[in-house]
């Protein structure tokens, strides 16, 4: 199997650098390692010109530009599968090893498990429990499984029915020719969401327990209003693209997004989205996602 690696980035060349070593120490290297830069200004370029990295920058066309122009070159460069990450996680040595030996018969996906760095016991996103169509439930206690071992029980042969997309997942390069590239429209968040949908739709996409990606917890990162506008809006259209139980799903999404910026932020500033300066962006958000409006129109 011709295997391409692709890390996208963007202002972050400490934590790239990592990663980028992380690939390059693979028990099984990838046959080529290239890297997307979003239109980095924090000296990415030099870094990666004096370790001998193949870099191809463009401008900031966010993490769902990243993915398409990463596919596209798998694409064009006659390669078997794919392996996309972005640039603050890094793989164990294994890892590429694992999921090829996996990517076999009709599986379009397999992705590694994302195990937050400072406690590899947890996952960085908590795996969902499914319902019969395959989807996150919406209604259970838990809803979510924080933990690698809670997980082994529900995971056949060491495998669970669901990825997080591009955090060290190893895609089918014929799979991408049949569904078409990433959407770029979704710009930063939920073109993950929408190409695991897209692909499981022509087999299984997969999370291998025993495939690791090491990764910060961003459970207190600060959310912008960027983040705020694009989770609310392309959340919304996904709930209608794909989910059941819509309505429901619908009006719950701000009201995560609410307690989120609360949490990380403040709890002023999560009010400022509803009766303050900031809250054009939260009812822009809310109204352009229920009229399904996708695209970058912030």
């Amino acid at each position: 199997m011709k295997i391409l690696a692709c890390i996208v980035t963007f202002n972050r060349a400490a934590l790239l650098e990592r990663c980028v070593d992380a690939v390059r120490a693979q028990t099984r290297p990838p046959d080529r390692l290239l890297v997307i830069n979003n239109g980095s200004t924090d000296g990415t370029v030099s870094m990666l010109d004096a370790k001998g990295v193949d870099c191809l920058t463009q401008d900031n066309v966010g993490s769902a530009g990243g993915w398409a122009r990463s596919i596209a070159e798998a694409q064009e460069g006659g390669y078997d599968a794919v392996w996309l990450m972005d640039d603050d996680g890094f793989p164990a040595p294994d890892a590429l090893a694992l999921l090829e030996r996996h990517l076999t018969g009709d599986r379009v996906c397999v992705s590694s498990v994302v195990l937050r760095e400072d406690d590899p016991s947890h996952f960085v996103f908590p795996f969902p429990l499914l319902n019969r169509n395959g989807w996150p439930v919406l209604f259970a206690r838990p809803r979510k499984i924080p933990t690698l071992e809670a997980l082994r029980p529900l995971a056949k042969d060491g495998l669970y029915p669901f990825a997080h997309l591009f955090n060290g997942a190893l895609l089918s390069v014929a799979a991408t020719r049949r569904i078409g590239n990433v959407n770029r429209d979704y710009f930063l968040f939920g073109d993950e969401v929408d190409y695991f949908a897209r692909m499981r739709q022509l087999g299984p996409v997969l999370s291998h327990l025993d495939a690791h990606h090491l990764h910060p917890d961003v459970s207190q990162r600060e959310l912008n209003q960027t983040k705020v506008y694009y989770y609310v809006k392309n959340t919304l259209i996904l709930n209608k693209r794909y989910h059941d139980l819509a309505p429901v799903r619908n009006a719950a999404t701000p009201l995560v997004a609410l307690a989120r910026v609360a949490a990380r932020n403040s709890p002023a500033e999560a009010l400022s989205y509803v009766i303050g300066k900031r809250a054009p962006i939260l009812w822009k958000a809310v109204s352009r996602g229920l009229t399904d409006r996708i695209g970058k129109d912030l």
